[in-house]
C-alpha cells in the first residue's frame, strides 16, 4: 500500500490532566505536555506509516519552529515529507488541547497555512507509484478543485478516501458535493453526517451521501463504534472496551486502520473492525503517535472479539 496523504497537518500539543483553566495569571503543575503530528492527512499519515504503509504527505506548512517539529515529527515515524511545500506567508497549523482526565479534549486552533494550500502545491508526479489517495480536508481546497484531484486519481486506477475536518452542516455539504462523486470511501464522524444530511438517523444519513456518488461510508460513532454503509445496506461494528487516556487522533486512527485493512482485501465491516482496534489503540496514549502499535497488534485486537 502506497498512499499519497493530501491536505491538512498541523502540530497538536498535548496538556493531560487539566481541569479547569487557572484564574488570572495564576499557573498549575500539570502530568504531562507532548507534541504530536496530527491532522485529518497528517494523522492518518502517521498511523498508515505505523500499520506498515508507505506513506507520502502533501499539505503546506510555514516556515517556523512549529513547521520544523512538525517535519521533524512525520519524518520519525517513516513519512516522506517531502511533498509538503512551506509557506513563509503562513505560519504552520497548530493545536494546543487540554485533556481532561476523562478523555475529552477542549481544543484551541491556528488553521494557519492548512488555508493557503492549492493543488498548485502539488507536484506533477503526486500519483506516480501510489495505490491509494486519501484527502483530509477537502473544504480548504473547495468541492471543485478536489473533485479534479481525486478525479484524476481515479482516473490512474488509485483508491480514494476523503475526512472532512470542519463540523457538519447542509452548506458544507454543498461545498464539498462536486469531490463526492469521486470518493471511494468517505470517513466522516456520526455528527458530520447528520449535520450535513439532517438526516433522522446514522444509517439514513450515510445513505443519503451514498446517493451523492459516494462508493461507501465508514461513520465513526465515538465509543459506540462505527457504522459502514455501501448499497447492499448498512452494519454496525462495536469499538473495543478500553481505559480512555485521549480521545485526539481517535478518528484519523480509525480511518488509517480501516483503509489498512481494505488494502490487506478485508470488506468494508472487517475493516471497520480493524478500523476500531487501531482507534483503541491510540485512545489509550496521548496522541496519534503515542505508544508502540503496530499491523500485528490491532490485528491480534481486532481478532480477539
Amino acid at each position: 500500500m502506497t498512499v499519497a496523504a493530501v491536505g491538512v497537518h498541523v502540530l497538536d500539543t498535548h496538556v493531560l490532566g487539566i481541569e479547569s483553566i487557572p484564574a488570572g495569571s495564576e499557573g498549575q503543575l500539570v502530568e504531562t505536555i507532548r507534541m504530536s503530528p496530527a491532522g485529518t492527512a497528517g494523522g492518518t499519515a502517521v498511523v498508515l506509516a505505523r500499520l506498515g504503509a508507505e506513506v507520502r504527505s502533501y499539505g503546506a506548512v510555514g516556515t517556523d519552529p512549529v513547521g520544523d517539529t512538525l517535519l521533524a515529527l512525520l519524518a520519525r515515524e517513516g513519512v516522506a515529507v517531502d511533498g509538503l511545500v512551506r509557506k513563509a506567508e503562513a505560519q504552520t497549523s497548530a493545536s494546543v488541547l487540554p485533556v481532561r482526565p476523562n478523555g475529552d479534549r477542549p481544543a484551541w486552533h491556528c488553521i494557519g497555512a492548512n488555508g493557503a494550500f492549492t493543488l498548485d502545491d502539488l507536484p506533477a508526479d503526486l500519483l506516480d507509484g501510489v495505490t491509494h489517495l486519501h484527502l483530509g480536508g477537502p473544504e480548504f481546497l473547495g468541492g471543485e478543485a478536489a473533485g479534479q484531484l481525486l478525479g484524476r486519481a481515479r482516473a490512474a486506477g488509485v483508491t480514494t478516501s476523503v475526512d472532512v475536518l470542519a463540523p457538519g452542516d447542509a452548506a458544507m455539504l454543498a461545498w464539498i458535493a462536486d469531490a463526492l462523486p469521486h470518493t471511494d470511501f468517505l470517513l466522516p464522524n456520526d455528527e458530520q453526517v447528520l449535520g450535513f444530511t439532517g438526516a433522522a438517523t446514522l444509517a439514513e444519513g450515510a445513505q443519503a451521501l451514498l446517493e451523492r456518488g459516494v462508493g461507501c461510508v465508514a461513520v465513526t460513532q465515538g465509543a459506540k463504534g462505527a457504522l459502514v454503509a455501501t448499497a447492499s445496506g448498512a452494519v454496525e461494528v462495536p469499538a473495543f472496551p478500553i481505559e480512555v487516556v485521549d480521545t485526539t487522533g481517535c478518528g484519523d486512527a480509525f480511518s488509517a486502520g480501516f483503509l489498512r485493512g481494505l488494502s490487506l482485501g478485508l470488506a468494508p465491516a472487517e475493516a471497520a473492525g480493524l478500523g476500531c482496534a487501531t482507534a483503541a489503540q491510540v485512545a489509550q496514549g496521548l496522541g496519534t503517535d503515542a505508544g508502540s502499535y503496530d499491523l500485528a497488534a490491532v490485528q491480534e485486537l481486532a481478532a480477539s472479539r
